[in-house]
């Protein structure tokens, strides 16, 4: 298939054990993650942390990108994603999300906010696409005027 026909994209990343409790994954820009324990005992992300990361990323990018585009900026933006796990069986799968965004600013609009929201977890965000296959996603949102 040529490149313009194509309708998918894949992406790679290399993930290199450090011989004792330690993985360092790297994309093809050069960014790096730790996972496990470096050689100096150093606590990285899980592997299973690194999913709920990726949709605290992913979901937290297209919301700043739609508010910025309504000129709407936050102070200050978290996103938290807690995944619920099954312990009783393997493999030990996430079955249920739940995402809470919290913005800081004394001027934002809550439609703004809600629409912001309600377009990535509909529409772009990928992480949120995709783990959605194994299990719903629910959210809630705060924003804290100071």
């Amino acid at each position: 298939m040529s490149e313009e026909n194509q309708t998918n994209l894949w992406k790679e990343i290399n993930t290199v054990w450090d011989g004792q409790e330690g993985y360092t994954a790297q994309n093809s820009a050069g960014g790096t993650v730790l996972m496990g324990r470096d050689k100096d005992g150093q606590a990285g992300v899980g592997p299973m942390e690194l999913l709920l990361a990726g949709l605290a990323g992913c979901t937290g990018m297209d919301i700043i990108s739609i508010l910025e585009k309504k000129r709407q900026k936050p102070e200050k933006f978290e996103v938290k994603v807690r995944g619920n796990q099954k312990i009783d069986t393997y493999p030990k799968i996430f079955t249920e999300f739940q995402v809470e965004y919290i913005l800081w600013g004394d001027n934002l609009k809550e439609k703004d906010v809600e629409q912001a929201i309600q377009l990535s977890e509909e529409k772009y965000c990928s992480v949120g696409g995709t783990l959605s296959q194994a299990g719903p996603i629910h959210s809630t949102y705060r924003i804290i005027r100071q």
